[in-house]
């Protein structure tokens, strides 16, 4: 899904556009996904592509949410060297929407830890989903 900036401004909060289109991060602990635990889908605020089953989200303590898989396909990866670190940037795989970071430190059965805006998502309850 590719828009101009301004239609992306248009269709997003500023917030959200900061987040999602410039690279930005949420407050540690602000997200309102961040403790949420139904049973559901969670997908781009973007473009609504579903990126990650609510089976695999999991409290890791590092204030966003936190899952240890994507759906597969839907996620992209790209190498990040901002702000002086090394680190891998998730992206959404339909709008390159920015989602927030993965790093090697998760639960089993993956051991990976996708670290997610909540700004960048939105939740579809399981009953709701088609």
């Amino acid at each position: 899904m590719k828009l101009t900036e301004q239609e992306w401004r248009t269709r997003l909060t500023d917030e959200q556009y900061r987040v999602t289109r410039l690279k930005g991060t949420e407050y540690p602990f602000t997200g309102e996904l961040l403790h949420h635990t139904a049973d559901g889908t969670y997908h781009c605020v973007c473009c609504g592509a579903e990126l990650f089953d609510g089976k695999t989200k999991f409290d890791a303590g590092c204030g966003w949410p936190s899952f240890f898989a994507s759906i597969a396909g839907k996620v992209k990866y790209e190498r990040d060297l901002s702000h002086g670190m090394q680190r891998t940037e998730i992206l959404c795989a339909q709008c390159d929407a920015h989602l927030g970071h993965v790093f090697e430190d998760g639960p089993a059965p993956t051991g990976q830890r996708y670290c997610v805006n909540s700004v960048s998502l939105t939740f579809a309850h399981a009953d709701k989903v088609k």
